[in-house]
């Protein structure tokens, strides 16, 4: 296994998408209105604005709710993007020095500009399928030089039927669709991930996607981070994750996709957005 898991079919994917550019909704102004004073529901603008495509898959600068603009800036992406490798079943990495570069994006999907990282904060496959990267500048210097704002990662459990979409940087494609719910566990080959989302059918996403953030439409908030599917109905296998429910049931949903919560990562983040795997609250899978 040397590609991802998500982006194991990247090199097939793109004979596909060849013939359908990967384009973004346009930024829409709401239509003015004869009764300006009129209570209207706002909802966010969900566009590419502070996602970073990867060399192999796709990630977001995020903020936690106590980040500081002073803090440096975070990017978010799978634990199966890691430039050295899979982490294997049970293994934490904290604190890898790392240099990769991540590719920042404006709204309309265009490279404005290059993210450094300096440090590997946090990587697992364990229970969730996530890698957090420390980089070498602020948010308010990103803001500063750049116009973009960090995502903020929501810190309350996702809810179903909530819209949602998935943003991908790697292919500047928005898929938009629902969290149809929860999976109590989600088998791939030796890895299991814990309370995933799994979307409607409408969020078909392939390889390349795997990191993008999930966004709750409604606030523009990060609830999730997109990381695998079942591409052809096999049963637990790499590529072909399985739902297990707490008896043991197993379901295969071919063509169904998932993403694993972030809401609990905050917890474990405190002052200067350094992380604090001992702190109140924290559950992530420690070393």
């Amino acid at each position: 296994m040397k590609k991802p898991l998500v982006a194991a079919l990247s090199s097939l994917a793109l004979a596909g998408l060849g013939a359908t550019p990967a384009m973004a909704a346009p930024h829409t102004t709401a239509p003015h209105t004869t009764a300006p004073h009129t209570a209207k529901s706002v909802k966010a603008t969900v566009d590419f604005a502070g996602t970073v495509s990867l060399s192999n898959c796709s990630g977001s600068v995020i903020r936690f709710p106590n980040s500081a603009d002073t803090d440096p800036a975070l990017v978010l992406t799978n634990g199966h993007c890691l430039e050295t490798g899979m982490p294997g079943p049970g293994d934490v990495i904290t604190g890898q020095s790392s240099s990769r570069s991540f590719g920042l994006l404006n709204s309309a999907g265009s490279r404005i500009g290059t993210l450094r990282a300096n440090q590997v904060v946090y990587s697992t496959m364990t229970d969730t399928d996530v890698t957090i990267y420390r980089t070498t500048t602020t948010y308010a210097a990103i803001k500063s030089s750049y116009g973009i704002s960090p995502l903020t990662v929501q810190d309350t459990h996702p809810v179903a039927g909530t819209a949602i979409k998935v943003v991908s940087g790697y292919w500047k494609r928005i898929y938009s669709c629902n969290i149809d719910g929860f999976v109590y566990r989600l088998k791939e080959g030796d890895w299991t991930f814990k309370d995933s989302v799994r979307y409607t059918s409408a969020c078909n996403t392939i390889g390349g996607t795997s990191g993008s953030p999930v966004v709750d439409t409604a606030t523009g908030k990060v609830v999730a981070v997109n990381n695998t599917g079942n591409e052809d109905g096999e049963r637990c296998t790499v590529n072909n994750p399985c739902e297990v429910d707490a008896n043991g049931n197993v379901t295969v949903r071919k063509g169904i996709n998932y993403a694993q919560e972030i809401y609990n990562i905050p917890a474990c983040f405190t002052t200067g957005n350094k992380l604090n795997l001992s702190a109140s609250g924290c559950t992530l899978p420690k070393p």
